[in-house]
Protein backbone atom coordinates (compact mmCIF):
# COMPACT_ATOMS: atom_id res chain seq x y z
CA UNK A 1 0.00 0.00 0.00
CA UNK A 2 1.31 3.41 -0.98
CA UNK A 3 2.28 5.62 1.97
CA UNK A 4 0.23 8.40 0.40
CA UNK A 5 -3.49 7.67 -0.07
CA UNK A 6 -4.96 8.40 -3.48
CA UNK A 7 -8.14 10.49 -3.59
CA UNK A 8 -10.72 11.86 -5.99
CA UNK A 9 -12.25 15.18 -4.92
CA UNK A 10 -15.97 15.53 -5.65
CA UNK A 11 -17.46 19.00 -5.18
CA UNK A 12 -19.53 21.18 -7.48
CA UNK A 13 -17.38 24.26 -6.79
CA UNK A 14 -14.12 24.29 -8.75
CA UNK A 15 -12.60 26.89 -6.42
CA UNK A 16 -13.16 24.65 -3.43
CA UNK A 17 -11.64 21.65 -5.21
CA UNK A 18 -8.55 23.75 -5.95
CA UNK A 19 -8.39 24.79 -2.32
CA UNK A 20 -8.50 21.19 -1.13
CA UNK A 21 -5.74 20.27 -3.58
CA UNK A 22 -3.48 22.98 -2.22
CA UNK A 23 -4.25 22.09 1.40
CA UNK A 24 -3.41 18.39 1.05
CA UNK A 25 -0.59 18.73 -1.48
CA UNK A 26 2.26 16.42 -0.56
CA UNK A 27 0.13 14.58 2.02
CA UNK A 28 -2.15 12.66 -0.33
CA UNK A 29 -2.15 12.05 -4.07
CA UNK A 30 -5.07 13.63 -5.91
CA UNK A 31 -5.76 11.39 -8.92
CA UNK A 32 -8.91 13.11 -10.14
CA UNK A 33 -11.77 15.45 -9.39
CA UNK A 34 -15.39 15.89 -10.40
CA UNK A 35 -18.02 18.59 -10.17
CA UNK A 36 -21.22 16.59 -10.64
CA UNK A 37 -22.76 13.23 -9.80
CA UNK A 38 -22.40 11.94 -13.35
CA UNK A 39 -18.79 13.05 -13.66
CA UNK A 40 -17.96 11.65 -10.23
CA UNK A 41 -19.24 8.19 -11.12
CA UNK A 42 -17.14 8.16 -14.30
CA UNK A 43 -13.96 9.49 -12.67
CA UNK A 44 -14.16 7.16 -9.68
CA UNK A 45 -14.62 4.13 -11.93
CA UNK A 46 -11.67 5.22 -14.08
CA UNK A 47 -9.20 6.23 -11.34
CA UNK A 48 -10.24 3.84 -8.55
CA UNK A 49 -8.90 5.98 -5.68
CA UNK A 50 -8.30 4.74 -2.16
CA UNK A 51 -10.81 7.29 -0.88
CA UNK A 52 -13.38 9.58 -2.48
CA UNK A 53 -13.53 12.97 -0.75
CA UNK A 54 -17.18 13.80 -1.25
CA UNK A 55 -19.35 16.88 -0.86
CA UNK A 56 -22.82 16.17 0.53
CA UNK A 57 -24.85 18.84 -1.27
CA UNK A 58 -24.60 18.83 -5.06
CA UNK A 59 -27.13 18.99 -7.91
CA UNK A 60 -28.50 15.65 -9.02
CA UNK A 61 -28.79 13.90 -5.67
CA UNK A 62 -25.58 14.93 -3.91
CA UNK A 63 -23.09 12.69 -2.21
CA UNK A 64 -25.69 10.06 -1.33
CA UNK A 65 -26.45 9.54 -5.01
CA UNK A 66 -22.75 9.25 -5.88
CA UNK A 67 -22.27 6.58 -3.21
CA UNK A 68 -25.39 4.70 -4.29
CA UNK A 69 -24.35 4.56 -7.93
CA UNK A 70 -20.70 3.71 -7.31
CA UNK A 71 -21.59 1.03 -4.76
CA UNK A 72 -23.75 -0.72 -7.35
CA UNK A 73 -20.61 -1.74 -9.26
CA UNK A 74 -17.86 -1.27 -6.66
CA UNK A 75 -19.15 -1.91 -3.11
CA UNK A 76 -15.62 -1.74 -1.71
CA UNK A 77 -15.03 1.91 -2.62
CA UNK A 78 -14.44 4.08 0.45
CA UNK A 79 -15.95 7.53 0.90
CA UNK A 80 -15.22 10.39 3.29
CA UNK A 81 -17.85 13.15 3.33
CA UNK A 82 -16.57 16.72 3.49
CA UNK A 83 -19.30 19.31 3.94
CA UNK A 84 -20.14 22.73 5.34
CA UNK A 85 -23.18 21.11 6.95
CA UNK A 86 -23.04 19.59 10.42
CA UNK A 87 -26.77 18.79 10.49
CA UNK A 88 -27.61 15.40 11.98
CA UNK A 89 -29.81 14.43 9.04
CA UNK A 90 -27.01 15.04 6.54
CA UNK A 91 -24.50 13.04 8.57
CA UNK A 92 -26.88 10.14 9.08
CA UNK A 93 -28.04 10.07 5.45
CA UNK A 94 -24.54 9.89 3.99
CA UNK A 95 -23.35 7.34 6.55
CA UNK A 96 -26.36 5.15 5.86
CA UNK A 97 -25.53 5.41 2.16
CA UNK A 98 -22.07 3.99 2.89
CA UNK A 99 -19.62 6.76 3.80
CA UNK A 100 -16.89 5.74 6.24
CA UNK A 101 -16.58 9.19 7.77
CA UNK A 102 -17.82 12.77 7.83
CA UNK A 103 -15.82 15.92 8.50
CA UNK A 104 -16.69 19.57 8.05
CA UNK A 105 -14.95 22.02 5.72
CA UNK A 106 -13.41 23.89 8.65
CA UNK A 107 -10.93 21.02 9.07
CA UNK A 108 -7.24 21.76 8.47
CA UNK A 109 -5.39 20.27 5.52
CA UNK A 110 -3.20 18.17 7.78
CA UNK A 111 -6.15 16.78 9.71
CA UNK A 112 -8.03 16.12 6.49
CA UNK A 113 -5.12 14.14 5.08
CA UNK A 114 -4.94 12.15 8.32
CA UNK A 115 -8.68 11.43 8.10
CA UNK A 116 -8.28 10.23 4.51
CA UNK A 117 -5.49 7.90 5.61
CA UNK A 118 -7.58 6.46 8.40
CA UNK A 119 -10.54 5.84 6.10
CA UNK A 120 -8.25 4.17 3.57
CA UNK A 121 -6.98 1.89 6.34
CA UNK A 122 -10.50 0.87 7.31
CA UNK A 123 -11.31 3.22 10.19
CA UNK A 124 -14.44 5.35 10.54
CA UNK A 125 -13.66 9.05 11.08
CA UNK A 126 -15.97 11.67 12.58
CA UNK A 127 -15.56 14.77 14.68
CA UNK A 128 -16.82 14.16 18.25
CA UNK A 129 -20.13 15.99 17.72
CA UNK A 130 -20.85 14.26 14.42
CA UNK A 131 -19.92 10.89 15.86
CA UNK A 132 -22.58 11.47 18.48
CA UNK A 133 -25.23 11.84 15.77
CA UNK A 134 -24.24 8.52 14.24
CA UNK A 135 -24.12 6.68 17.56
CA UNK A 136 -27.51 8.06 18.56
CA UNK A 137 -29.03 7.13 15.21
CA UNK A 138 -27.94 3.52 15.39
CA UNK A 139 -28.87 3.33 19.07
CA UNK A 140 -32.36 4.51 18.16
CA UNK A 141 -32.30 7.76 20.12
CA UNK A 142 -32.37 10.24 17.23
CA UNK A 143 -35.81 11.88 16.80
CA UNK A 144 -38.09 9.95 14.48
CA UNK A 145 -37.95 12.62 11.78
CA UNK A 146 -34.25 11.90 11.30
CA UNK A 147 -34.59 8.10 10.96
CA UNK A 148 -37.97 7.93 9.24
CA UNK A 149 -37.87 5.11 6.63
CA UNK A 150 -39.96 7.21 4.23
CA UNK A 151 -37.63 10.20 4.64
CA UNK A 152 -34.65 7.94 4.01
CA UNK A 153 -35.97 7.32 0.48
CA UNK A 154 -35.30 10.93 -0.43
CA UNK A 155 -32.00 12.34 -1.59
CA UNK A 156 -30.55 15.28 0.33
CA UNK A 157 -31.57 17.68 -2.45
CA UNK A 158 -35.11 16.30 -2.45
CA UNK A 159 -35.27 16.94 1.31
CA UNK A 160 -34.16 20.52 0.79
CA UNK A 161 -36.86 21.04 -1.82
CA UNK A 162 -39.42 19.31 0.40
CA UNK A 163 -38.78 21.65 3.32
CA UNK A 164 -38.97 24.80 1.23
CA UNK A 165 -42.13 23.74 -0.62
CA UNK A 166 -43.72 22.71 2.68
CA UNK A 167 -42.93 26.18 4.06
CA UNK A 168 -44.93 27.70 1.20
CA UNK A 169 -42.21 28.79 -1.21
CA UNK A 170 -43.06 28.82 -4.92
CA UNK A 171 -40.99 26.85 -7.43
CA UNK A 172 -39.17 29.98 -8.62
CA UNK A 173 -38.30 30.96 -5.04
CA UNK A 174 -37.01 27.47 -4.28
CA UNK A 175 -34.96 27.57 -7.47
CA UNK A 176 -33.32 30.85 -6.44
CA UNK A 177 -32.53 29.61 -2.95
CA UNK A 178 -30.98 26.36 -4.16
CA UNK A 179 -29.38 27.79 -7.32
CA UNK A 180 -31.19 25.36 -9.60
CA UNK A 181 -33.82 25.84 -12.34
CA UNK A 182 -37.59 25.89 -11.67
CA UNK A 183 -37.89 22.88 -13.97
CA UNK A 184 -35.44 20.98 -11.75
CA UNK A 185 -37.44 21.98 -8.68
CA UNK A 186 -40.58 20.65 -10.34
CA UNK A 187 -38.80 17.37 -11.11
CA UNK A 188 -37.68 17.03 -7.49
CA UNK A 189 -41.20 17.72 -6.23
CA UNK A 190 -42.62 15.09 -8.57
CA UNK A 191 -40.03 12.59 -7.32
CA UNK A 192 -40.83 13.39 -3.67
CA UNK A 193 -44.59 13.02 -4.23
CA UNK A 194 -44.06 9.71 -6.00
CA UNK A 195 -41.72 8.28 -3.35
CA UNK A 196 -43.97 9.37 -0.46
CA UNK A 197 -47.16 8.39 -2.34
CA UNK A 198 -48.65 11.85 -1.93
CA UNK A 199 -50.93 13.64 -4.38
CA UNK A 200 -50.13 17.35 -4.05
CA UNK A 201 -48.10 19.98 -2.21
CA UNK A 202 -50.80 20.37 0.45
CA UNK A 203 -50.44 16.71 1.44
CA UNK A 204 -46.69 17.17 1.27
CA UNK A 205 -46.86 20.11 3.69
CA UNK A 206 -49.01 18.15 6.11
CA UNK A 207 -46.61 15.18 5.89
CA UNK A 208 -43.66 17.46 6.71
CA UNK A 209 -45.48 19.15 9.61
CA UNK A 210 -46.47 15.79 11.14
CA UNK A 211 -42.80 14.82 11.19
CA UNK A 212 -41.74 18.18 12.60
CA UNK A 213 -39.46 18.81 9.63
CA UNK A 214 -40.25 22.53 9.67
CA UNK A 215 -39.20 23.15 13.29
Amino acid sequence: MSPRPTIVIVDDHALFRSGVRSEVEGLVEVVGEAGSVEEAVRVIADRRPDVVLLDVHMPGGGGVEVIRRVAATDPGQRFLALSVSDAAEDVIAVVRAGARGYVTKSISGEDLAAAVGRVRDGDAVFSPRLAGFVLDAFAGTVPAAEVDPELDQLTIREREVLRLIARGYMYKEVALRLDISPRTVEAHVSAVLRKLQLSNRHELSRWAVERRLLD
